[in-house]
């Protein structure tokens, strides 16, 4: 083991149980743990400038990881809030369950991929113009929009082509 792997061993555990135990009041345990571990993937990445003592730092990393994961979590509810408000009232018992799978696969979307299916499909805008909004080039957007359409099908179990692939 060289060095930087016995430093890192070595403040993982001295500091984990902190850490976990810092996060878990401010998130439940799956969420905690994952970002525990992400702390001490960005402690490994920045190992050579860890100030002394690394505690604090360590906490103040968790911290902004977990504010990460709340403003990506409220976003993500507000998406599917938005597009639930949008949706005609008129809809019947059938309708209903289908629009409530294709929001439930929507919200499981990564925030990319979902950004991407909306503005192709729910906005219509072309591929350049949503790739201004996405801020990449229309290519990286066209690839981007295929994989996400993809996983949609994917999450809803689709055997035949929807309303997504015709955009």
């Amino acid at each position: 083991m060289d060095d930087s792997q016995a430093r890192l061993t070595a403040l993982y555990e001295e500091h984990y149980r902190s850490v976990l135990s810092y996060v878990l009041l401010r998130a439940d345990q799956e969420t905690a743990e994952d970002i525990t571990s992400e702390t001490f993937v960005i402690a490994w990445r920045k190992l050579s400038r860890l100030p002394e003592p690394p505690l604090p730092w360590l906490l103040g990393v968790a911290r902004n990881l977990v504010r990460t994961q709340r403003r990506t979590s409220a976003r993500r509810h507000n998406l599917v809030a938005r597009l639930a408000e949008l949706a005609p009232a008129d809809d019947v018992a059938e309708q209903v369950a289908e629009r409530q799978a294709a929001l439930t696969a929507l919200a499981e979307l990564s925030e990319l991929d979902a950004e991407a299916v909306l503005l192709a499909s729910w906005y219509g805008l072309t591929p350049a113009e949503a790739a201004k909004i996405a801020g990449c080039s229309a290519r990286t957007f066209n690839v981007r929009l295929h994989r996400a359409r993809r996983r949609l099908t994917d999450a809803l179990n689709l055997t035949q082509p929807t309303f997504l692939e015709q955009s």
